[in-house]
């Protein structure tokens, strides 16, 4: 598995938004790396717990810039934010049952999945926030 690791092809244009993906994909690093290194389930718990919150947060970023504009695929692009969150939550409180362990096929599909909605969702709604004036 490649690490997901932030470039500058996967910028939206949007500061904020930006930034946000920036902090996903140091928190899935992270978590990564927590799992490399051996740390303790403690650690890791508190890494996909802080995951967990953070994508939530930029997600409500996102869908209230969308809304805000009246982006025609709101409904389309909140589903794919909430099918993501069921499934991190599901990993998060599998990890925290002791039911599910952090395991490569976790790590690609939340990197995968993270660099895919940034490169289509986020990057076709892109151009229509720019629209409206937002950067």
């Amino acid at each position: 598995m490649a690490v997901l690791t932030w470039d500058d092809s996967m910028r939206v244009g949007v500061t904020d938004i930006d930034l946000q993906h920036q902090e996903l994909v140091r928190l899935i690093g992270s978590l990564n790396s927590a799992m490399a290194d051996g740390s303790s389930h403690r650690v890791m718990q508190e890494t996909l717990s802080r995951l967990v919150d953070y994508t939530r947060t930029h997600f409500a970023t996102e869908e209230r810039l969308l809304e805000r504009y009246g982006y025609a695929e709101i409904a389309l692009h909140k589903a794919q934010h909430e099918e993501f969150v069921a499934k991190v939550e599901d990993f998060s409180r599998g990890f925290e049952e002791e039911r599910l362990f952090l395991s490569l096929d976790v790590m690609d599909f939340l990197s995968d999945w993270l660099k895919g909605h940034i490169m289509g969702s986020d990057q076709r709604c892109a151009p229509f926030l720019h629209q409206h004036g937002v950067s």
